[in-house]
């Protein structure tokens, strides 16, 4: 079948893509067609009726017949019309009796302004209702912190359930009774459980699913202020859309990037920002007087101790992977580069260098996140990924279905053909394979799961890595035999196989057997890829900004204890979190001068000398490294308030005053962007992440804020009813006002979407190239991991070998959640109840041989002279993981002094007094927060 064919609409010739559906060949097209429940990540069920057209045989053919067009695939010579009496009174007979037992609330309604269903009755010309009965209403539902139910607004679309059930892999929301009582919810009211429930928002066509902490303070869509940003919750780097208005963050949406987030992102990204809005927040200086108190002091004042710090003795700097590139170079650039710390704990430090050197160096594919979905075999070992990179588990579950696809293409069926293909393959998926410490939430799609130590993990790796080139087998498990054969087969008879892997167990030997085996399945008659899992947002930035033997903090703590550190500047890094607490004393203990910028309140704060308060990332402009290697841009949504600045104005406003040669042609952000790509060989492509300050479309600046913005008197009328002006953006191309074009732009610098007739998200496709294709723009980022050169010599792998702990001794294995081990998302008050509180998990073999059972505690070391203080946690029993193994809740406050890869000693506390099942403690989620304020 040919690629191009050609089709009449309403009189007009069009050159198309063959097989797709008619609907979305149309709005590919610029043309409007109503439709509901079609959705472009989730196919067709032609479920609605919304979108029908009239389908003539021939050119004689003056009837026709209504089609849908979600569901009628385009085919040479076909005829078509949208505008033909038939079509257009039987979509508004459609859209009638959708609102049969519609409310009336529009101007309550929280999507009002922005609801696919306004903007579709108006495009079918529908106005008058002739139903005079009763409607039919529902009971709502509590369905947890994040999202808001309003049943009686639902028009039975289905999408709600096809995204939360087919497509993310959710199991307690469901379509319930039939007729005209269909009920979309759960069995019984509770806390949503899937991590993607917060898409339900922008994928409900009306105002069924909306944001919960946006209903409690509310804004309409065209009162927010927007700009285009970069989560920062993990490493995957997925773009978000954050709204603001009144100097506080309203909410956060999806921003389509083709090859990273497509149309969602996970719930830590949505809701997890609104941290930003904490009154905890730091806004002012302070300075740390003789009593442990801190005065507030203005910018000068700061800015004139910093500077005066800064020439006093030897300086040394401590980074951060959630600080922007530009940020870490200046601070690095300030303390001279063997000064600098990446803000890493030390195996964090070896970790990530090698999780980038073994991408650097091999010639496979690394993937983006588009990329993964096309894998047909795919292999886990290590990672939780739902947990440690969400966005990327959101993808897996789609790349399953790739053996569905196939066989929809056997029999003539068309990807988007939805219900058919899943009826035809039922329950037969392309194979995933998860070797793991204990249970995931991908486990209901793999094929086979194993539990093992990372240890093992990484021998079963060398074992698939010497099976597939022939090489005699390590010395592991009989059992496992079976296992290797299987799943080394299906790589090597897979022609897009996936390996994933990453930091999360914190094993060097797994990632180094991972690189190996990678690198033996590379072969003529496949195209294997590789994705690491790194653990920050800029994880992957810090090590290409700095070196493998560049100092760690231990490094540095060394220094300070005898005597060699003078003023230590802290960026954007909460020490405590990276090193056992005692040895951060230790070394701050011994420094004159302890300087910290950061946006919130952490143990690190606590103990400086000088806080300099910063802006969040929404709050100002830089770039960030995803796991793939991506650069991307994120940009302030609105003006840091108080006297905060972002951390690189700090740093840069500290060299200027000290006379450093470097900063002489550095004025704006963009200055500093292009002397990190010129000093970094790694980095020097960074430059080509967003356009620079300079851009104009047309001649002038992109708005934040839409045409429609309302209000700017009103938002100061406490203060004076005379508008001021607008604040000035000088850092970049966007505008902070509603003046400007906000069209055929560049993709990084799109700050929200909206069309004619197209008030929704739904008016994305008229910003895109074709409907799901790269916006018109081009794609946001820039990939810095060159993947079609000649491997290089790699560096000799780490030898996986199994360690047996000691009687009586256990493994400390992270056990990451994606609600709470984040520093950051875990401040935001909804993320942070649905955290719950730090345990330990353990097999129930190890439970007997403790004594000890689920909800018991337990102590953890060797030292129990004095119970207060020794650590204590409840006990999780769990037959998923491996025996001698001790998960831990990663990155809690409870848990932040015990190193993952070490070997601990468990008791049983007599003493431990069981929580009560049917509260949600968040006491052990979190940041470690500190005392300054």
């Amino acid at each position: 079948m040919a690629d191009r064919v050609t089709i009449h609409i309403d009189g007009k010739a069009y050159q198309v893509k063959s097989g797709e559906n008619l609907l979305q060949t149309c709005l590919s097209l610029g043309l409007d067609l109503p439709y509901f429940c079609w959705h472009p990540a989730m196919g067709s069920v032609g479920a609605c009726r919304q979108c029908a057209l009239v389908q003539y045989q021939n050119e004689e053919d003056q009837h026709g017949r209504i089609v849908m067009g979600c569901m009628t695939p385009v085919t040479d010579g076909a005829i078509f019309s949208l505008q033909g009496d038939k079509a257009s009174e039987f979509r508004e007979t459609i859209v009638e009796s959708l609102m049969l037992n519609h409310p009336h609330d529009c101007p309550v309604c929280a999507e009002g302004g922005e609801c696919h269903l306004q903007d579709m009755t108006v495009m079918t010309g529908h106005r008058d209702r002739h139903y005079r009965g009763l409607k039919n209403t529902h009971r709502n539902q509590y369905l947890g912190p994040l999202i808001h139910h309003e049943m009686n607004r639902c028009i039975t679309c289905y999408r709600c359930t096809r995204f939360y059930r087919d497509y993310a892999g959710g199991t307690d929301l469901a379509a319930m009774a039939a007729h005209d009582h269909v009920y979309f919810g759960r069995h019984q009211e509770g806390v949503l459980e899937n991590e993607f429930s917060g898409n339900l928002v922008e994928v409900c066509p009306t105002g069924v699913f909306t944001d919960k902490s946006l209903v409690n303070e509310y804004t309409r869509k065209w009162d927010l202020q927007s700009a285009p940003s970069v989560c920062t919750g993990c490493a995957v780097g997925c773009n978000t859309l954050p709204g603001e208005r009144y100097g506080k963050l309203k909410r956060v949406h999806n921003r389509y990037n083709t090859e990273v987030n497509g149309y969602f992102i996970c719930d830590r990204g949505r809701y997890g920002p609104s941290y930003v809005n904490l009154p905890e927040r730091l806004d002012y200086a302070g300075l740390r007087q003789p009593d442990g108190l801190y005065n507030a002091i203005d910018q000068s004042q700061a800015l004139q101790y910093l500077t005066e710090a800064c020439q006093k003795g030897h300086v040394a700097g401590i980074g951060s992977p959630r600080a922007s590139v530009e940020s870490n170079f200046l601070l690095r650039t300030l303390v001279g580069a063997d000064n600098f710390s990446s803000g890493f704990s030390n195996k964090e430090h070896d970790l990530v260098n090698l999780a980038l050197s073994i991408q650097q160096q091999s010639h496979v594919l690394i993937p983006s996140v588009k990329q993964i979905e096309t894998a047909d075999a795919v292999l886990i070992l290590g990672e939780d990924i739902t947990n440690t990179a969400p966005r990327i588990a959101l993808a897996l579950r789609q790349t399953v279905r790739n053996k569905a696809y196939e066989l929809g293409t056997e029999i003539g069926l068309e990807h988007w053909q939805d219900a058919a293909i899943r009826n035809l393959a039922q329950d037969q998926r392309s194979p995933l394979f998860i070797a793991a410490v204990a249970d995931t939430r991908l486990d209901d799609v793999a094929q086979q799961i194993l539990h093992m130590a990372p240890d093992d993990i990484a021998l079963f790796a060398d074992a698939l890595a010497c099976y597939i080139a022939n090489e005699k087998l390590p010395d592991i498990n009989e059992n496992l035999i079976s296992s290797v054969e299987t799943i080394a087969k299906t790589l090597l008879q897979a022609k897009r196989p996936l390996i994933v892997s990453g930091t999360s167990c914190y094993n060097a030997s797994v990632i180094s057997a991972t690189g190996k085996l990678i690198e033996k399945l590379n072969s003529e008659n496949c195209e294997p890829m590789l994705s690491m899992i790194v653990p920050e947002a800029n994880s992957l930035g810090q090590a290409m900004l700095t070196t493998r033997d560049a100092p760690t903090i231990d490094t540095l703590a060394a220094l300070a204890i005898a005597g060699k550190i003078n003023t230590l500047i802290v960026l954007e890094n909460d020490l405590y979190r990276r090193c056992h607490s005692s040895s951060i004393d230790n070394m701050l203990e011994h420094i004159d001068n302890v300087i910290v910028i950061d946006y919130v309140d952490t143990a690190t704060t606590s103990a400086s000398s000088l806080v300099l308060p910063s802006a969040t990332a929404i709050e100002s402009e830089g770039t960030l490294i995803s796991m793939e290697g991506r650069a991307q841009r994120h940009f302030p949504v609105f003006e840091p308030k108080a006297e905060r600045l972002a951390s690189w104005q700090w740093l840069l406003h500290c060299m200027k005053a000290l006379g450093r040669a470097e900063t002489e042609h550095i004025h704006y952000f963009d200055d500093v962007t292009r002397a990190c790509a010129a000093n970094i060989s790694s980095l020097e492509h960074i430059v080509n992440a967003a356009p620079s300050h300079l851009y104009r479309n047309h001649g002038v600046k992109i708005p934040r804020q839409p045409h429609r913005y309302s209000g700017r008197t009103a938002m100061r009328a406490n203060i004076s009813v005379h508008e001021p002006k607008q604040p000035v953006d000088q850092e970049s191309a966007l505008a902070y006002t509603m003046e400007g074009l906000n069209q055929s732009q560049p993709g990084a610098l799109l700050p929200y979407v909206w069309s004619p007739g197209w008030n929704s998200n739904q008016s994305l496709h008229k910003f895109q190239s074709e409907v799901s294709g790269p916006l018109k723009g081009g794609t946001a980022g820039v990939r810095l991991i060159k993947t079609d050169h000649q491997l290089l010599d790699s560096e000799p792998a780490i030898k996986s070998k199994k360690i047996t702990p000691a009687d009586g001794q256990w493994l400390l294995v992270p056990r990451h959640k994606i609600f709470g081990s984040d520093e950051l998302s875990a401040l935001s008050p909804a993320i942070a109840e649905l955290a719950g509180h730090a345990y330990i998990e353990i097999n129930p073999a190890d439970a007997q041989s403790l004594n000890v059972n689920e909800g018991d505690g337990v102590f953890i070391g060797d030292d129990h002279t004095n119970d207060s203080h020794q650590l204590s946690l409840e006990v999780h029993i769990n037959s998923n993981i491996a025996e001698g193994c001790a998960g831990f809740s990663f990155g809690f406050n409870d848990t932040l002094n015990l190193i993952p890869g070490e070997f601990v000693s468990l008791t049983k506390n007599p003493n431990w007094q069981r929580r009560q099942a049917d509260t949600i403690a968040t006491d052990g989620g979190g940041s470690n927060g500190g005392s300054y304020g």
